[in-house]
Order: C-alpha cells, then structure tokens, then sequence
C-alpha cells in the first residue's frame, strides 16, 4: 500500500477535503488493519498505534465489539487460572432465593459436606440461598469450596464460604466454566438460572458435547411436574426421545444423590 504520505496526486486531480490528512497526506483508496481489509471511504484516518498512543479523544472505544471481544478472552484465561488445579469436582445448582434454615437449605449443607466427604470440590454460582449452603457444607467439610459469581444488579457478590472465587460479566463465559470443571451437577430446586443451567447441560450430554455427565435433581415433589412435562407433553409429541428422560436421575435422599454422581464419574 505505501506510506500515504507518498501517494501521488494526478495534475489537475481534485481530491475531496475529508480525503486529505494530517500535513496534507492523501487517504489511500485501500487500507489493512491487521486482517481487516477497508477500502474507499470505510478507510479510517490515522493509524492503530496512533489510535493507541494518543491520550486524548473519545472513550467510546472501551464499549465496542473489538474490546468486549478482549474482555471476553481475559475471563477466560482468568477462569481457567484460577480452576485449573481443582480437584475433581461437582457444580451444585439452586435458588438465591432460598431461605436460611428451610429445609432446601439444609438438603443444600448436607449435599456440599457429603460431596467433599466423596473426595470432590464444590463449585456453585456463589451467592445466597442454595449456593451459599452447598459451599457452607464443602467449608464445614474442610473442602475445597468454589463460587463463580455474575455481575448483575442486584447480586450482593460471593457468600462468606467461598474459598476460590471468580466474578463473570458474561453468563457465557462462567457456564463453560461450571461445565468444563465439573464432573456433574446436583440441581437443588431454583429458578430461572437454575432452570437455564440444567437444560444447558442436559443439552451438552444429549449432543455429545460431554460425556459421562451426571445431572442429580434434589427433591422429586419440587422437579416431578417437570418430569411429568417432559414425558407427557415434549417426548409424547415427539420433540424428544423417551432415551432422554434418563439424562437425568431425580432424588430425596442425599446419599444417592452422592452415590449416583460418585458411580457414573467412575469414582
């Protein structure tokens, strides 16, 4: 392409004003920005160091695409970092809204001490409610106790008995971790996170995208109308195999909850 500054203007040619640069330099007709081809009038002034070093100007540039796109990339190395060493491990899913003392609370503490008990870590979303009583009982079990928490507005951040944790911007980005780091999920009653993280994983193991994945859901009076759903209305009408239905185990009983994550991760 050359320097710009070295573009030759014809005799007689008329160059357009915003064609024209800093000392007079003509825009060229064609400019690569990395693997980024522009031509015509999508060429931009100046240069990508020039961009970079220049101190003044507009902030904008820190809510494009491109920087998202940096950001993206720095929580996964950072989660990857920060988990690469755990040990084998079970994500516990359930509502923030579970209340201190209920008796999903306690299911909560006994899942997160039997687990660690079982020689796993317990990793949860790392707020209040469900998570914050399946990491009570990996701390109370001296376990390894992890929370992978989310920026939202109205999230108070990580529970006191998280001993590794990890904040997100991007939902994305923390699912491939509660997945990629974890053997299996126990799935205590939740709501629409909750919800959203169990059909993500039941749709990883019906593709093929992980195996030997088991999906625990606590409680059967809580999840039995799901199941009823499931079978009567999705797989009766065809939307889903009857294979599918055994993606998943539903129980009351901590031990087998334990027992059946412990046997298909071949532990």
């Amino acid at each position: 392409m050359g320097n710009p500054e070295d573009a030759r203007i014809p005799d007689g040619a008329r160059i357009p004003e915003d064609a024209v640069g800093p000392g007079g330099a003509v825009r060229p007709e064609e400019q690569r920005l990395g693997p980024v081809l522009r031509r015509r009038e999508q060429v931009q002034p100046g240069t990508t160091d020039q961009r970079l070093l220049d101190s003044e100007g507009d902030s904008e540039w820190v809510h494009t695409d491109p920087w998202r796109v940096m950001r993206i990339q720095s929580e996964f190395v950072e989660g990857f970092g920060a988990l690469a060493e755990l040990p084998s491990a079970i994500s516990v899913f359930g509502s923030a809204r579970t209340p201190e003392g209920g008796a999903d609370y306690e299911a909560g503490v006994r899942i997160g001490k039997a687990l660690v008990e079982a020689g796993f870590a317990v990793i949860t979303g790392g707020g209040p409610g469900a998570m914050e009583a399946a990491n009570k009982g990996a701390r109370d079990a001296k376990g390894v106790s992890v929370g992978l928490g989310i920026e939202l507005p109205f999230e108070s951040g990580l529970n006191p008995h998280v001993d590794i944790g990890v904040n997100f911007r991007y939902f994305f980005v923390r699912k491939t971790m509660f997945v990629k780091y974890a053997q299996g999920f126990v799935v205590l009653p939740g709501g629409l996170g909750t919800l959203d993280e169990l059909f993500e994983a039941l749709t990883l193991v019906q593709t093929g995208k992980v195996t030997r994945f088991p999906i625990v859901l606590f409680g059967t009076a809580y999840w039995g109308g799901l199941v009823d759903w499931l079978r009567d209305t999705v797989v009766a009408g065809g939307k889903a195999s009857a294979h599918d239905l055994m993606l998943f185990h539903v129980t009351d009983d901590v031990d087998e909850a334990v027992r059946l994550v412990t046997k298909e991760v071949g532990r």
